[in-house]
This record gives structure tokens, C-alpha cells and sequence, in this order.
């Protein structure tokens, strides 16, 4: 299991920085948001999941830990319901170019615009 040695959030509270094995991973919230584990947004199995919205000005309001595995992620839309665990963040920071292009093309498939289609 990848443990990130650093978890910095910015100052207008829209990028989570992580550090795996001294490599800073900047995180924006809408990716983070986005790619939830919760229920919500992955459903309870595969093709269950759930395209998320209208995210590109979420914030993140807090962060609390939970034991020595993840961390909890409150946003500003309210949601707060997905642990975020070690392993779903490194996976999100080492493969975040390839799951933001594919966020992307969904919102786009779905007819919905997005500052970066």
C-alpha cells in the first residue's frame, strides 16, 4: 500500500496536493469529486455508475482521517459520504490525465458542457 508522506490543500481550497515517494500529485477537486468511492457516484457494481454534474466549482470544506488507511473528504456540495483510502488516491494521482480525459468525454457523450470541451 502506497502511504502519501505529505496532503496539502491550497488556499482557496480547490487543489489537494499528495506525495508518494517524493512526487507531488496536484489534485483538483472536481477530479476528486468526480471519482468518488462512494455508492453515490460508483454505485454497488459494475455499470452502476453515476456521471457527475455541474462539479468544476466544488470545494473541499474538510479532511478528516479515518485510521491509518484514508481520509475522509467533505465538499462543499455536501457530499461526504466516500473514504477515500490510500491505494484510491494513488490511483487517482498516478492515472489522473487518463481519468479526466475520460470524465471529459463522458460529460461530452452526455451533452453536457464543461470549461475544458
Amino acid at each position: 500500500m502506497q502511504t502519501p508522506s505529505n496532503i496539502t490543500l491550497n488556499k482557496s481550497k480547490n487543489l489537494l496536493t499528495l506525495t508518494f515517494d517524493g512526487v507531488e500529485y496536484p489534485l483538483t477537486t472536481e477530479l476528486l469529486r468526480v471519482y468518488s468511492p462512494s455508492a453515490e457516484v460508483v454505485g454497488h457494481g459494475p455499470g452502476q455508475e453515476t456521471l457527475q454534474l455541474d462539479k468544476e466549482n466544488v470545494k473541499i470544506d474538510r479532511i478528516e482521517p479515518t485510521g491509518n488507511y484514508a481520509i475522509y473528504i467533505f465538499f462543499s456540495d455536501g457530499h461526504d459520504t466516500g473514504i477515500y483510502s490510500w491505494e484510491h488516491l494513488h490511483k487517482l494521482a498516478t492515472d489522473k490525465d487518463a481519468l479526466w480525459s475520460t470524465y471529459l468525454k463522458r460529460l461530452k457523450e452526455a451533452g453536457h458542457s464543461h470549461s475544458q470541451l
